[in-house]
């Protein structure tokens, strides 16, 4: 009996840490704010801050727009849930980005 409760109990642990984990990366994190926020992020203090947890990726306007994002705002928010991580450009794109647009966005 005991054998069976623990391997329910070790299926239920890993489910929560699956269903945790793949929440926590759709995750968001708020914005300074520049202006109007973003379809999907709601003004907070000095913030853009995501108002759902399935709130799409956001960031600022700079230069010309990159692939997979739209002007919403003053932002550009991701055309889909699972567009690549982008940073505005300053200089050189860090080891793991290549240039889209004005933005290094994650390979």
């Amino acid at each position: 009996m005991w054998d069976s409760v623990c391997k329910w109990t070790r299926a239920l642990m890993n489910g929560l840490v699956f269903g945790l984990g793949a929440t926590a990366a759709q995750a968001q994190v708020p914005l300074v704010k520049r202006g109007a926020c973003g379809s999907g992020y709601h003004s907070s203090g000095n913030y853009c801050t995501p108002s759902t947890l399935g709130a799409r990726p956001a960031i600022p306007k700079s230069g010309s727009c990159r692939s997979g994002y739209h002007n919403s705002g003053n932002y550009r928010l991701a055309s889909r849930d699972n567009a690549k991580p982008a940073v505005a450009k300053a200089g050189a794109c860090p080891s793991g980005y290549h240039t889209s647009g004005a933005y290094c966005q994650n390979n």
